[in-house]
């Protein structure tokens, strides 16, 4: 298919800043965001061998687990950079998650864990949520992730430098205007409430809507900590981390803690 149209700052910070891959796999938050999306994904997956798609899949650490666990997985990514590591995981393709091409109810499961961070417009991320609804099967389970309204004010305490006046105009504007520009620091970017998260993946078609606070509401202390001199987070306080997520499940006031947020639809029967 014809390149999709991806904001440059995206595409820039993709393709030649940052290896999510990476992220995911070696910082501590990150690592606890992996396992805990996992975990989480488990519980509402079919079972192997399933066909699921995996939306904006980046590199593919999460289509490897899901191979390696006996998922057929196809995955779709707007960067170049990205199809072509996920190559050797599973079928990638350069593609759009606003424009899928599959066809109607080809899929058990569908899974976004990216598309909605960078896209600030509600249609797109409306045509998005719509499409991954509109190919997975009745009954198939559709997953999305978004980056929490409140993630950054944790984040840059963790940096220790929210109190300068830069950052504090900067975290202040996402915080009033859920955006990001995308002109300094991370690029362009959505921020979600729980709330509203629930409320577009139900305009999009989607039943039996839960949120998740993947991180829990101790991820920042593991950032500050691996920020400072010396060899970072102790076993025992990733393990307390992962705990504290963990048993922060059942009260949706801790939500907001959370780095990021995991939604779990169905598409009705």
């Amino acid at each position: 298919m014809a390149n999709p149209e991806l904001a440059p700052e995206v595409e820039h910070f993709y393709s030649q800043v940052v290896d999510e891959d990476t992220r995911l796999r070696t910082s501590a938050d990150g690592r606890l965001e992996l396992i805990r999306t996992q975990e989480i994904l488990r519980r509402f997956l079919p079972p192997a061998p399933a066909h699921v798609l995996d939306v904006g899949g980046g590199s593919g650490v999460h289509a490897q687990w899901l191979v390696e666990d006996g998922y057929r997985v196809n995955l779709i990514d707007p960067i170049t950079r990205h199809v072509e590591q996920a190559a050797k995981i599973c079928t990638a393709e350069v593609g759009d998650a606003r424009h899928l091409e599959a066809a109607d109810a080809t899929y058990d499961a569908v899974q976004m864990l990216g598309p909605l961070y960078h896209l600030p417009a509600p249609e797109d991320r409306h045509s998005a949520l719509s499409e991954a609804r509109r190919v997975v099967k009745p009954g198939g389970i559709v997953a999305a992730a978004a980056i929490n309204r409140y993630a950054s004010l944790f984040e840059h305490v963790a940096y220790a430098h929210l109190h300068t006046e830069r950052m504090q105009a900067s975290i202040s504007t996402i915080l009033r205007t859920a955006v990001h520009d995308g002109k300094r620091g991370f690029t362009l970017a959505y921020f979600h409430r729980a709330e509203d998260l629930v409320m577009e993946m139900r305009a999009a078609g989607l039943t039996d809507v839960e949120v998740f606070g993947i991180e829990g509401p101790a991820w920042s202390l593991l950032k500050a900590v691996e920020q400072q001199p010396g060899s970072g987070p102790t076993d025992d306080l990733f393990a307390s981390a992962l705990t504290a997520a963990r048993l922060a499940e059942p009260y949706p006031e801790l939500l907001a803690a959370s780095s990021h947020l995991l939604a779990v639809g169905r598409a009705p029967v």
